[in-house]
This record gives C-alpha cells, sequence and structure tokens, in this order.
C-alpha cells in the first residue's frame, strides 16, 4: 500500500524566491540547506515549541520540525500556566528561540546562524499527508485550552485553495500578525509553501515600520493583516508603496472600514473567514457582497440547530460556533458568533456591531464592548466597553454613541485607557477587558 505524500514545498526551482530577509530573497536552495542544518541539531525528543520572532526563522523551525517527525505546539499564550501544562502533556517538549527567549521554563534551543551554502539543486522531502505536524490551542468555554491536530496534506491543501483565491502565486507577503496564530500560518507561513508566495521576515506594528516592510520587497506585493493593524495604519496617513491586495481575518471588518482602505491604499481588500478548529473556511471582498465564497471543497451542512464544516483541507466534521445562513453550496451570509450575540430588556445585536459603531466614530483610536459575567435573574445586565479616544470625555462620546446604537446598549461603565490589552493577533482576551473594570465593578462581574 503506497503512502500518500506531498512535498516540504511546491516551489518549483532551485532559485525560486520563498521568503525576504533584510539582506535580500531566500531561495528553495537556501530555504532547505537551513532546514537540514537545523534538523541536524535538534535533540531527542517529538515536540517543539517554536517561538520565533523571525518568520523566515519559524518557517524553517515549522520546516525542519517536520521532516524529522516532529510536532510543532503553537498556543495562543506563553504564560507560565500555559507552558506548565503544555510540559506535563509532553514531557520531551523543547522550545526553538532567535535571540527572544523570555524567561520559558523549557530546554531551549537558540535559531543557528547559516552555514555558507554550498550544495545546489537539493531534494525536496515528501511528507505523508497523514502526518500530524502541529498542535495549535483555542479556549473552550470553560477557558481550558482545548488541543485540535493539523495534518500536512490538510494543512497543504488550505493553503493552496487560499493562493488559488487570492490570485497570491508570486507575491510578497507583509505580515502584521505572528506565524503561530492560525491566520498568520496559513496566510504568511504555509502558502510560502505551497502557494508560491514569499514570505517577508518581519513582523511590523507600527506605520511607519509597515509601510518600510513593504517598501523591502518588490512588486507585486500583499498585506496581511487585522482590522486594528489596518485602522491604525490608516490614520497615521504615512506613505505606502502600491499594493496588489489587502488581507484582513481576525476580527469581523466594517464595511466602512474596508471601502476606507482600498481607496486610501488603491488596492481591493479580502477577508478571511475561520476558526482554529477548522482552519480558514472562506473568503469575502466586503464592499462588494456581504457573501462569503467556501475554500476549496469545504462545506457546510445544517446539524441541529447550527452547522458544521467538512470536506477539503477540514479534518473530519466540525460544529461551526457561528450563526450562518447558507444562500447556496458555495456561499453563506455570516450574522455573528452565537457567544456574541446579546439580548438587554428583549432588544438584541451583537457585540461586533457595537464594536463597528464604536470605532467608527470620530476621535476613537480603539475600543470594544463586553458583557460582564452574568447577573441574577431580577437584575438587568449592562454592556461596558474600553475605548482609546484622548479628545473625547465620557459625555462627548456616549451623545456620539447615541447616534448610532439604541440607549439600551450604552455602556456603564465606559473606561477610557490609553491602549487596550490585545494579544500578538490582536484579539482581546476577556481576561485582559475584566482586568480594566473599576474595583467596585470587578466584584459585581
Amino acid at each position: 500500500m503506497s503512502i500518500s505524500t506531498q512535498p516540504l514545498t511546491d516551489h518549483p526551482a532551485p532559485d525560486s524566491v520563498l521568503a525576504w530577509q533584510p539582506d535580500g530573497p531566500v531561495s528553495r536552495d537556501r530555504f532547505l540547506a537551513d532546514v537540514n542544518q537545523l534538523a541536524d541539531l535538534l535533540p531527542a525528543g517529538r515536540h517543539i515549541l517554536n517561538i520565533c520572532q523571525n518568520r523566515y526563522h519559524f518557517l524553517v523551525g515549522l520546516a525542519a520540525a517536520i521532516v524529522t517527525g516532529r510536532i510543532s505546539l503553537l498556543p495562543s499564550t506563553l504564560a507560565p500556566e500555559a507552558i506548565a501544562r503544555l510540559r506535563s502533556e509532553t514531557p520531551d517538549l523543547l522550545y526553538l528561540h532567535d535571540g527572544h527567549a523570555d524567561t520559558i521554563d523549557l530546554p531551549g534551543l537558540a535559531f543557528p546562524a547559516p552555514l555558507p551554502l554550498t550544495d545546489r539543486n537539493l531534494p525536496v522531502p515528501g511528507i505523508p499527508t497523514d502526518q500530524v505536524v502541529a498542535h495549535v490551542y483555542t479556549s473552550g468555554s470553560t477557558g481550558i485550552p482545548l488541543t485540535h491536530q493539523k495534518t500536512w496534506g490538510a494543512l497543504v491543501s488550505s493553503a493552496r485553495a487560499e493562493a488559488e483565491r487570492l490570485g497570491a502565486r508570486g507575491h510578497a507577503l507583509v505580515g502584521t500578525v505572528p506565524p503561530q496564530h492560525m491566520y498568520g500560518l496559513e496566510s504568511t507561513v504555509l502558502i510560502s509553501l505551497h502557494g508560491g508566495a514569499a514570505a517577508w521576515s518581519g513582523r511590523p506594528f507600527y506605520p511607519a515600520d509597515i509601510a518600510a516592510a513593504l517598501a523591502a520587497v518588490p512588486a507585486p506585493r500583499a498585506l496581511v493583516t487585522t482590522p486594528f493593524h489596518l485602522r491604525t495604519l490608516l490614520d497615521a496617513d504615512v506613505f505606502m508603496p502600491p499594493i496588489d491586495f489587502i488581507l484582513s481575518a481576525t476580527a469581523p471588518l466594517s464595511e466602512e472600514l474596508a471601502t476606507r482602505a482600498e481607496a486610501t491604499l488603491g488596492a481591493p481588500l479580502h477577508e478571511i473567514y475561520g476558526s482554529t478548529e477548522t482552519g480558514q473556511l472562506a473568503s469575502r471582498r466586503a464592499t462588494a457582497t456581504r457573501a462569503w465564497h467556501l475554500l476549496g471543497d469545504a462545506r457546510l451542512r445544517p446539524d441541529g440547530d447550527g452547522h458544521v464544516a467538512s470536506g477539503g483541507h477540514v479534518e473530519g466534521i466540525v460544529p461551526i460556533n457561528d450563526v450562518i445562513e447558507p444562500t447556496d453550496e458555495h456561499h453563506f451570509l455570516l450574522h455573528g458568533r452565537n457567544a456574541d450575540l446579546i439580548n438587554i430588556a428583549g432588544k438584541r445585536t451583537s457585540l461586533a456591531w457595537l464594536n463597528q459603531q464604536l470605532t467608527g466614530l470620530p476621535g476613537v483610536h480603539d475600543g470594544a464592548f463586553f458583557m460582564p459575567d452574568e447577573e441574577p435573574d431580577d437584575h438587568v445586565t449592562r454592556l461596558c466597553a474600553c475605548v482609546v479616544a484622548p479628545s473625547h470625555t465620557a459625555k462627548s462620546l456616549l451623545n456620539a454613541l447615541r447616534t448610532r446604537i439604541d440607549p439600551v446598549f450604552l455602556p456603564r461603565p465606559l473606561i477610557f485607557t490609553d491602549k487596550l490589552p490585545r494579544n500578538a493577533a490582536s484579539k482581546l482576551p476577556r481576561a485582559g477587558l475584566l482586568a480594566l473594570l473599576p474595583p467596585k465593578d470587578k466584584a459585581g462581574a
């Protein structure tokens, strides 16, 4: 019985550009040599925590783990309790770093300096499609991280479907999201292995750094980012080199922001919809349609009160934690996350929609609504909101919100802060938002 395999990369030639570093392009041969060098240095064990901050170093680390049969662990946080949990589950765990070692209580290996490239036309390894190459993690309703295994065949299929949809082959990709996050993994790393793209090694955060990174790679180029980074970039009004397309994920994107981004940057803006459990599922261009277009052979079907995803690169049958409305076999409308929908005094809305109204106000740099913990049935729950809006007072901001939302959804309290506690993927962990509550509100939350 033959074993199905997929190559480590589908870049067609030894000199094909697979990534970009500050000193220039990285060829397929250079990449394979770096992978072989690191693979020879890895000690015994099957599990690697890859925290490399340089995106190319992360890519090499991931590939070295794959070719040696190891599994890369990609947790959502490096908090001590999360590391302790991973270590208890995988006692042979090693972490790979590139000078940003932090204080992780694990055996570590520093990413090595590259050796001179002496061999040419290096062979591309074939990897079994059923090989588990990564563990990714999400939090369930209990807050305990749940492990999801990703096989090589599924990840390759996903990357190719995304590259075909976006027309990404031949593009240089600048990402503001970490490669350890599922979105960054799929849309900057895997698409560079199996999609003909080439990722920029850095992860710029500030607008000037994003512009500099884009200027450092040749056209055609694309920006892989989030609504938070995109809004910050547009507000900064920095000069940007020409971009062929923009990709956004991790949070809902308002049509207002999408329209502004396309007008300012002169490029189409595409969104990716997915989850840690399913991987990327669909894409759309928000300025052209409300409907999402499923990627590859992925499909949705009703299941009880909700829907499940299966087929294509989706591994197994996976419940969808969002309210969706299929319009045909390949398209659907997204009405929000089940956990995102709220009902106060008989009136319904979603936190995502409220956030769009808040961040769309002039003078608001960032902001988010959230619900405190459940109140007794005889108590009317009030929403909370945190906001970065230095030119506003509480009165002026609430007055502005009244023109956009029903008064029942006005936040109490409204908390002003210098910045929101966003993680590396620009998401807002609930614990971070709750920590901003005044003491009296924490006691009741």
